[in-house]
């Protein structure tokens, strides 16, 4: 399972790949914003397309990447880079894909989480990053669909199960709990407020599904929008996976 978080989220890479070198096979998985971003094109076999393509990400890039629009509701509508991604890797039908995997969102509308273990791929993927008023939201069947993370920022109860298996929840969702910053402004208060408010709800769930193994990959040092970090935000990643592996095994 993997959670949102941003930028942050491109942990999951360093998790799955440290997962991997360790030995353990992964037979679902399930994610909500980056970690629907990741979970999606890693249960598309282009997990290493994708992060090479990541190392190409700059601060000039990301803003080439922007398509910025006037609105009311979002700043960003968001198609420019999956558009992007698209380029190497085909959007495919979610059944059709060689593990089971979803994708959640969040109706604005009825205030309910929405699954997606069905239809495009990347109509699903591009629902769950929706980060709300930043992001144009997905129209879909009469839904208006933002982030999941808004609801359920770990997704641990939409994995698909097998005899055998160990629950493994990588949690990324939010900045580390103390803040030395005492001057806010008014997008640092909302980011700062957000955090805790899905970092409360990440807790709870693991609280309610205790997984096997919990991957806690919390981080001050990376932002949001530190996509031209993604190496070093994936090296964290494979740190924390290695540690939680080692206390998991003993």
């Amino acid at each position: 399972m993997l959670s949102s978080g941003g930028a942050r989220g491109l942990a999951h890479i360093g998790a799955i790949e440290e997962l991997e070198a360790q030995g353990y096979r992964i037979s679902s998985i399930a994610g909500c914003s980056m970690g629907a971003l990741v979970g999606g094109v890693y249960a598309a076999g282009k997990l290493d397309e994708f992060r090479e393509w990541m190392k190409t990400i700059d601060r000039k890039k990301m803003l080439k990447l922007t398509d910025f629009s006037l609105s009311l509701n979002h700043i960003v509508k968001g198609n420019r880079i999956i558009e992007a991604i698209m380029e190497f890797v085909p959007d495919v039908a979610i059944e059709d894909l060689p593990i089971p995997y979803c994708a959640v969102a969040t109706d604005l509308k009825s205030g309910k989480e929405v699954v997606f273990s069905k239809g495009s791929l990347f109509q699903a993927i591009r629902a769950s990053i929706s980060l709300p008023s930043f992001y144009e939201p997905v129209q879909c069947d009469g839904m208006l669909l933002i982030d999941g993370g808004v609801l359920n920022p770990i997704p641990l109860n939409r994995v698909k199960r097998h005899a055998g298996d160990i629950l493994v929840g990588v949690d990324v969702s939010g900045h580390d709990y103390k803040c030395q910053q005492e001057d806010f402004n008014y997008f640092s208060m909302l980011s700062r407020a957000s955090s805790l408010m899905i970092r409360q709800n990440s807790i709870l769930m693991t609280k309610l599904m205790q997984p096997d193994m919990l991957i806690d990959i919390q981080m001050s040092r990376y932002g949001t929008f530190d996509f031209d970090k993604s190496e070093k935000i994936i090296a964290v990643g494979q740190q924390k996976t290695s540690q939680a592996i080692t206390k998991f095994n003993r």
